[in-house]
């Protein structure tokens, strides 16, 4: 493996890292969740999404750019709206991350199925 080579995987490591520090960050809030969870029904504008919250639209628009930072939505221009979508494919990283955990517990929990049945 040449030194250009490590460097690129590396770089790209951290990078992912980060990512995903940033996709685990935009979903530690509870009002940024719940955006996530209503834009995944459907498009909704920036007004519309300032409506459903007792937060100012300063508030709203700052835990837009976070989620925005992290690739979490998607925000497109609609005459003089904004547009929101999610965009699953960040949620696909995190996704893949947590998947290996889910493995190593559920290993350990048939291990303990079956000792439980043993005894």
């Amino acid at each position: 493996m040449t030194q250009n080579t490590e460097c690129y995987i590396f770089n790209h490591m951290v990078e992912q890292a980060l990512q995903l520090d940033t996709i685990f960050h935009s979903l530690a809030d509870p009002i940024r969740r719940d955006i996530l969870h209503r834009v995944m029904e459907c498009e909704l504008s920036v007004g519309e999404l300032v409506e459903k919250y007792e937060v100012s639209f300063a508030a709203i628009s700052k835990h837009l750019k976070v989620l925005e930072k992290a690739n979490l939505i998607h925000k497109r221009k609609e005459g003089q709206k904004y547009m929101v979508t999610l965009a699953p494919e960040a949620l696909a990283e995190a996704d893949k991350y947590l998947e290996q955990y889910r493995q190593m517990w559920e290993s350990r929990y048939d291990k303990l199925e079956t000792i439980l049945k043993e005894g």
